[in-house]
């Protein structure tokens, strides 16, 4: 079996270490200095290819992505079809993303940002507390990451919802789904967690439309992609006080250009897309036991509609 890494984000070695230790006999090969004769090569675990470079490997038994998302793939027109891709679940990954979502929600909810700035200014006085219990939260997105960090939240007496496309069952959560529930579920959510697959109905969700039944003063987390984000939207919501503030960890570009007027914004706080890393020797065993599976004719785990987008 030949497995072939393609990513410039991420480093080699930690990936082939921890491959080797789950499957001996795989051969690694870094692209693009040990691609070798591409009609040997079985498996592509990839992270964002160059546009058609998946299909000049006639005999891929799979495409394995090295993060949550796929729309790095679904961006190649010439990715190949009949080859199936799965994208990647591991607890670690989906661990880093609740850490990240419950981080910034406490953050909001204790006031944490406006404590920061009256204590550099030698401010010593308190706020007034709220019982989680009357904070609500919504969640767009219920998927794997989007269902962990909402269970999280209830575990914490958030009062919290979820909005997907089809209606989800969890306990704690109240579910939320299709277009003409998105309504309601925006006006209940103070502080809204954006955790959604980038799709055809899902880009551009957080626009000026949208952002306007939020209640007054809401606060957004963005940490799925930047292109649910309008962006100009965004801040014209922040300057009217529509908005509180905004935590970003994804955009349009990355990284984010230095001369976007989010660096500067006093109601914006960045993160450089780390919200959630792949960890390869948690991630490795995922890996490994999708090429087994294929390996004895079975598909592997959480293949994907890449038209769809999820």
């Amino acid at each position: 079996m030949k497995l072939l890494f393609i990513s410039t984000e991420d480093r080699a070695d930690p990936w082939r270490k921890a491959l080797r230790e789950e499957l001996p006999d795989l051969e690694f090969r870094l692209w693009p200095d040990e691609v070798g004769a591409r009609e040997e090569i079985d498996y592509a675990l990839a992270w964002k290819p160059p546009a058609g470079e998946l299909r000049k490997y006639p005999n891929l038994k799979a495409i394995l992505s090295l993060g949550a998302g796929i729309d790095h793939l679904a961006a190649d027109p010439e990715l190949p079809i009949s080859v199936p891709v799965s994208r990647l679940v591991d607890r670690s990954l989906t661990a880093g993303m609740t850490e990240y979502v419950l981080y910034w929600v406490i953050h909001y909810h204790r006031n944490m940002g406006r404590y920061a700035k009256m204590m550099s200014e030698g401010i010593w006085e308190h706020i007034p507390q709220h019982d989680p219990r009357l904070r609500r939260v919504g969640v767009l997105g219920l998927g794997q990451l989007g269902g962990d960090a909402a269970t999280k939240l209830t575990l914490l007496n958030y009062d919290v919802a979820g909005w997907s496309k089809s209606k989800k069952e969890m306990p704690g959560v109240q579910s939320f789904f299709g277009m003409d529930m998105l309504p309601d579920f925006l006006a209940r959510s103070d502080i809204l967690v954006c955790l959604l697959p980038i799709t055809s109905m899902t880009k551009g969700i957080i626009n000026s439309k949208n952002l306007a039944m939020l209640p007054k003063g809401a606060v957004l987390i963005n940490c799925a992609r930047g292109a649910h984000v309008i962006d100009k939207d965004l801040i014209k919501a922040l300057n009217s006080g529509q908005l509180s503030g905004a935590t970003l960890d994804v955009f349009h570009a990355e990284p984010l250009p230095h001369d976007h007027p989010y660096w500067v914004h006093p109601k914006i706080k960045l993160t450089p897309h780390m919200a959630s890393l792949t960890v390869p020797q948690s991630a490795a065993a995922y890996i490994a036991e999708n090429i087994r599976r294929v390996e004895r004719g079975i598909p592997p785990l959480n293949t994907v509609n890449v038209q769809a987008g999820y």
